[in-house]
């Protein structure tokens, strides 16, 4: 049995209390016992499957539109190797099927427009899958380029450029911690290229950009530098002090990361260098030191423990 979702009360007592029974097709209010409804339609598919080859072979729906295709995923793709029974294809067979699905791939991206959406497409998954990048981020940077298309920005432009400025940009509105200097490092464009696609997009899309924060780039630097989950918890500690003194602002956050977890590992009883930290969030170990000194001195971190 599970909660019912299709009806919010019962009718007779207005409880919330409802259960659906699958096996018997009915909603019944547990408060006073009302049967709701006696026949409910099965959501599930007709057909029963047990492995996962058979899901497979007799799936009849194909994957979710996506805004990282091309196409959006609506297009049509069949593989050359076996029928509709799963037999393999005798060789004479297999060679016509290949060459049909050669002119079917050309066939499909026949406009300039469709072409862009290949290579930019292509080029955002790469950046992704380098970078670690979620999946989610990815159909935000997908969704900014195509607007960016629309918008006719891309003309005079390199594709990957865009691609690349898109992806930051999505990064920055999710709140991800990669940096232009992430990107440009795994992309073949420079960064100075990167960085004035994406100031162009923020200008013509009147994309906002919500401010980093520190606290958001404590894991990423914590893991570089194999600190505990202890250790992370007093930094984000120690970064909300800072924050609700207003002590963060117009510093980089990185570095404000970087000098929590200074702290932190040195109450934790860690031992990290300023060295390690800096590398780790991509920042100089004199910002890291000036960072330290700046937070110990705010939140009088020397002379109390932290609540």
């Amino acid at each position: 049995m599970q909660r019912a979702l299709q009806l919010r009360s019962c009718p007779e007592c207005r409880s919330n209390e409802l259960i659906t029974d699958i096996n018997s097709g009915e909603i019944v209010c547990s408060n006073c016992g009302l049967v709701i409804k006696d026949i409910i339609l099965d959501q599930k598919p007709e057909w029963r499957a047990f492995t996962p080859e058979e899901i497979q072979r007799k799936t009849r729906t194909g994957p979710p539109t996506s805004l990282k295709r091309f196409d959006k995923g609506l297009s049509t793709t069949f593989q050359p190797y076996k029928d509709s029974h799963g037999r393999a294809l005798p060789i004479h067979e297999r060679l016509k099927m290949m060459r049909l699905r050669k002119w079917n791939i050309r066939a499909r991206i026949h406009s300039s427009i469709e072409r862009n959406l290949s290579q930019a497409m292509n080029e955002i998954t790469r950046l992704s899958d380098k970078l670690h990048i979620p999946s989610s981020v990815e159909e935000n940077a997908a969704f900014i380029y195509r607007k960016a298309l629309d918008e006719g920005l891309i003309r005079g432009r390199s594709i990957k450029s865009i691609a690349a400025a898109s992806l930051y940009a999505a990064c920055r509105l999710t709140r991800t911690p990669r940096n232009l200097k992430e990107i440009a490092e795994v992309s073949t464009r420079r960064r100075k290229e990167i960085s004035r696609c994406y100031r162009m997009l923020q200008r013509e899309l009147m994309i906002k950009m919500p401010f980093d924060e520190p606290i958001t780039y404590v894991t990423k630097i914590a893991s570089f530098a194999g600190l505990n989950q202890k250790t992370q918890n007093i930094a984000i500690q120690i970064l909300q002090k800072a924050k609700k003194i207003k002590v963060d602002i117009g510093k980089g956050p990185a570095g404000i990361a970087a000098a929590a977890l200074y702290i932190a590992s040195k109450k934790n009883g860690k031992k990290v260098t300023q060295k390690l930290l800096a590398k780790a969030a991509d920042v100089t170990e004199v910002t890291v030191r000036n960072r330290y000194k700046g937070l110990n001195k705010s939140l009088n971190l020397a002379s109390r423990k932290l609540a």
